[in-house]
């Protein structure tokens, strides 16, 4: 087992590991955390994205031990106490949530994406959640919410 010590979702956290373990197993079986989804293990789904750094980043792909001194942010991390974030309102104003399995992942994209992308065009968007993929073909709805959320956010363009 290896220590390794990082941020997640704001507070500083401490956790053993065993060497090959991934960030998605260490999230799911070490903290409970159960919002980050397993999908295809191979990095094409974007079910288990997480922010590293502010970064969406696959983590069935990387290695738990190595996420010492990094910031990690799950979807428990994006709502502030019982208020949803900006993003989170927007997907369920539009209706951008079907089976919810993929919702974590694009989620946690578009709250990245956001931060770099005020006034965001389709072209943008699409480029922005290219690493996420829902089976319940919503795109439109979430397309229609990270555009929702961004005026929520900054205004009109």
């Amino acid at each position: 087992m290896i220590e390794v010590k990082f941020t997640l979702n704001g507070k500083e956290t401490v956790v053993a590991v065993e060497p090959g373990e991934t960030l998605l197993e260490m999230i799911r079986k070490r903290l409970n955390l159960t919002g980050t989804k397993r999908g295809c293990e191979v990095g094409e789904c974007g079910a288990c994205t997480v922010l590293i750094d502010g970064v969406p980043t696959d983590s069935c792909l990387y290695m738990a031990g190595q996420i010492n001194g990094h910031d990690v942010m799950t979807i428990e991390g994006v709502a502030t106490n019982t208020d949803l974030d900006v993003i989170q309102q927007a997907f369920i104003d539009n209706g951008s949530v079907q089976c919810g399995f993929c919702t974590p992942g694009l989620i946690l994209s578009a709250y990245a994406f956001l931060k770099t992308h005020k006034h965001p065009t389709d072209d943008e968007i699409k480029r922005g959640l290219a690493g996420n993929f829902c089976r319940c073909a919503t795109y439109v709805q979430v397309m229609d919410a990270i555009k929702d959320a961004a005026v929520r956010l900054y205004g009109e363009a």
